[in-house]
This record gives structure tokens, C-alpha cells and sequence, in this order.
């Protein structure tokens, strides 16, 4: 778990790093291209898209990085995580947390001090194993073109839900949180039942009176799937505020935060694959539990209120 989590950090810092301005509200965290943490000088955060990231000093939490390089010859307080980065750990480096590299390189000097776990994926053996007999390369630029018509789609709908819902989108990810395995049990149900209602419609649709409920059915998973992506979208931003102390930003802003979050793990292939399904079985239970964000649980029974006694 404690993996899956360092996993779900780096795609946020990605989210982070593309909102610019509202970012800078955070205080202690350095967000550019090249970072230096110079010796005696000490920083909470660090993160670079691209960039280099050289840590002389000390980090008080966690260093992340997408692409460029990560140089660690002080002190991390917490976890040093890279994407297709060139990491380095030198042997006068104390990283209290883990290091995760996901593709790139890592390199640890002897001598330096790693109390969490280390994580190295090598991206050629990644790409092996997960390219080979399923995509050809050629096919990869035109899954990328339509990937990114996907997210442009998904924005505008973010913006449009964001703008209108703001309140019902506040509500529904708690639910999510309390009760996550009853939320995606309720969508695989979902699923289920719809798949049926399907087959069951297409069927009827051969003497015509089919068709509106056919019609009607898909209109109904389209409004399901859009309100539970955009309550996923909220969870996942709103989580990762808080992880930093904020709770003031707007609900557009959470959820673009959360789209951006979600876009990264999606471009995966076949984990994001895979997490985009979890995603839009747990959007659908928790659309279909809180009554579209309307209430926290739309399956709990009110308890009736018992009038009280006459005065004697």
C-alpha cells in the first residue's frame, strides 16, 4: 500500500506542477525547472518537471521529479520519487523515507543511508513487458492523439460539472472515502444489471418498442458515468490538497486538479487501462449511493420521528 501511494504522489506533483499560479499559494515548496538546495538550506518540498533537482541541504518532506535528474547528497525527510528520471543517491545522502524509481535510472553510492524501502522499475523491461504482442509501435502516436481528444472532452466537462454541481461534488467523495469496497460493489452491481438491461433492450428493439428504452439506457449510463468521473476527479484533488494542509481552493479548481491527476495514470498503459476501469466502476457506485450527491447514502433508511407524548 505504502508503494501505491509514493505511485499516486508522483502523478499528483504532476497535477501540481501544470496549475502554476493557485500552486503558489503553497508555502515551502519549490516548483521550477532546475532546483538547488544548497547546503544549509532547507526546503519542505521539491518538485521539477523535467528539470534537475540537486539537494545539498535538507528536504523536510519529499523530493519528486518527472524526467531530468534527482541528486541527493543531503538530507529527505520523507520519500525521493521519479518518473523517467535520472536518480542519484550519494553516499553522504540520508533519505528517511523510500525512493521509487518508475523507468530512467537509479544509482545508490555505498554509504548512503535509505530507511524506507527502494522501488526501481527499468523502463526498457516495463515497456517490454507490457508493449510486447499487445501495441505496435507505430500504433502508440495514434493512441496518444486519441488519449489527449479524450482529456480535452473530459476538461470541458469538468468545467461545465464544476461550475453547476459545486455542492453535490463536495458531498460525494466522503462517501467514497468511508465506505470505498461498498461503493465499488455497488457499481460492479450497477454494471452487471445495466449489461443485462442492455441485451434485454437490443433484444426487444427487433419489433421496434425496444429502441426508446435502448436510447433511454444509454443517456442513463452517460449521466451516471460523467457525475462519477467528476466526483473521482473531485476525490482525487481534494486529497491531494488536504495531503498539503489546503482546503480553500474552489471546486473547479479541485476538480481540474483531479483530471490532471487521473489524465498521467491513465496514459499508463494497461495500468492505466485497468485503473480507468476500477475508476468508472466506483464512479458509478458512488453516483448511484449518494443519489448524485444529493444525499450520503441513499440506500440508509430515515429513522422515523416519534411524536411526542401529550402532557398529562
Amino acid at each position: 500500500m505504502k508503494i501505491k501511494r509514493l505511485v499516486f504522489v508522483l502523478f499528483f506533483a504532476a497535477a501540481f506542477l501544470s496549475l502554476g499560479r493557485p500552486l503558489a499559494a503553497f508555502q515551502g515548496v519549490i516548483m521550477q525547472k532546475d532546483i538547488t538546495v544548497a547546503a544549509g538550506e532547507s526546503q519542505d518540498n521539491v518538485f521539477t518537471l523535467g528539470g534537475n533537482a540537486v539537494v545539498d541541504g535538507t528536504v523536510r518532506e519529499s523530493v519528486v521529479a518527472f524526467g531530468g535528474t534527482i541528486t541527493v547528497s543531503g538530507e529527505v525527510g520523507k520519500d525521493v520519487v521519479g518518473l523517467g528520471s535520472r536518480i542519484l543517491i550519494k553516499s553522504t545522502a540520508v533519505v528517511k523515507g523510500q525512493v521509487v524509481a518508475l523507468g530512467g535510472t537509479l544509482e545508490k553510492e555505498p554509504g548512503c543511508t535509505i530507511q524506507g524501502d527502494t522501488v526501481y522499475f527499468k523502463g526498457p523491461e516495463i515497456g517490454d513487458q507490457v508493449l510486447k504482442g499487445i501495441f505496435s509501435w507505430s500504433l502508440i502516436p495514434v493512441i496518444l492523439i486519441i488519449k489527449l481528444i479524450i482529456v480535452f472532452v473530459w476538461l470541458m466537462l469538468a468545467l461545465v460539472g464544476a461550475a453547476l454541481l459545486p455542492k453535490p461534488l463536495a458531498l460525494a467523495p466522503g462517501e467514497l472515502r468511508k465506505s470505498f469496497w461498498l461503493v465499488f460493489a455497488i457499481g460492479f452491481l450497477a454494471h452487471i444489471v445495466f449489461i443485462g438491461l442492455i441485451i434485454f433492450a437490443a433484444l426487444l428493439s427487433i419489433i421496434l418498442i425496444g429502441i426508446p428504452v435502448l436510447l433511454a439506457l444509454v443517456a442513463a449510463a452517460v449521466i451516471i458515468k460523467v457525475f462519477g468521473r467528476l466526483v473521482v476527479f473531485y476525490f482525487f484533488g481534494e486529497s491531494l490538497l488536504r495531503a498539503f494542509g489546503s482546503r480553500n481552493a474552489s471546486a473547479i479548481g479541485i476538480v481540474l486538479m483531479g483530471l490532471l491527476v487521473f489524465s498521467l495514470i491513465s496514459f499508463l498503459p494497461i495500468f492505466g487501462f485497468l485503473f480507468g476501469l476500477v475508476m468508472n466502476i466506483v464512479g458509478w457506485g458512488i453516483a448511484i449511493r449518494t443519489k448524485f450527491g444529493t444525499t450520503e447514502n441513499m440506500f440508509q433508511k430515515k429513522q422515523a420521528v416519534t411524536p411526542a407524548a401529550p402532557a398529562a
